[in-house]
């Protein structure tokens, strides 16, 4: 994914002026950079920010996060949810969810966060509750399979969002299979009459879908 898929400068300015995350997020980046490889995948102050003040301002009881990694995003959300939410994150890497887990440990909204081991496809065949918000940042071939289950199993008010939907910019000319199941995934959120939704350039693209 490119660093910059608008002009750098505007980038800088967007993130200086956006409200820093907090010091253990901070040292939680420094940390995926020093030790993971492709610390890139890291969701980022702007998708962070957002994460957690859509979070703040819908106060979900029950969320779940598709593909945590080192736990930046999840840490995000939890900050924006009451104190007895629930966040189910799924993830594949063990290392990622070790250190993960270390984060959450010294985190005071730790205790929100219940990490699953295994194929999202999996914990989502066994999730038996009403979801009030989910973020989607795993494998992006099964974007549309996460997308439909996850709002079969959303209350009406409820969010769904996913990222890097603008796909480093390779929605607008597609070359690959991947590139098209973006593209038609995209373009059936925004023609699915049960929700409505926001595409937001921030970073690598989000995805607000609300469903009605």
């Amino acid at each position: 994914m490119p660093e910059f898929l608008v002009d750098e400068a505007i980038e800088d300015y967007a993130y200086v002026s956006t409200k820093a995350e907090p010091p253990l997020l901070q040292e939680l980046i420094d940390a995926t950079n020093e030790h993971m490889g492709w610390p890139q995948k890291l969701s980022g102050r702007l998708v962070g920010r957002s994460l957690k003040m859509l979070a703040a301002l819908t106060q979900p009881k029950q969320a779940l996060e598709i593909g945590m990694f080192t736990g930046y995003s999840a840490l995000s959300i939890a900050e924006g949810m009451p104190v007895d939410g629930k966040l189910i994150c799924c993830e594949t890497n063990p290392r990622a969810i070790e250190m993960a887990q270390r984060f959450f440990d010294r985190s005071e909204h730790g205790h929100k966060i219940e990490v699953i081991f295994g194929r999202a496809a999996d914990t989502l065949a066994n999730l038996d509750i009403e979801l009030d918000f989910t973020f989607i940042d795993a494998d992006k071939r099964s974007y549309l399979h996460y997308y439909e289950e996850v709002k079969k199993r959303t209350r009406s008010g409820g969010l769904i969002i996913l990222d890097n939907v603008l796909w480093s910019g390779k929605v607008i000319q597609p070359e690959s299979e991947l590139d098209d199941i973006l593209v038609e995934t995209n373009r059936l959120i925004a023609a699915d009459p049960d929700v409505e939704n926001v595409f937001l350039t921030v970073r690598d693209g989000m995805n607000v879908v609300r469903k009605l």
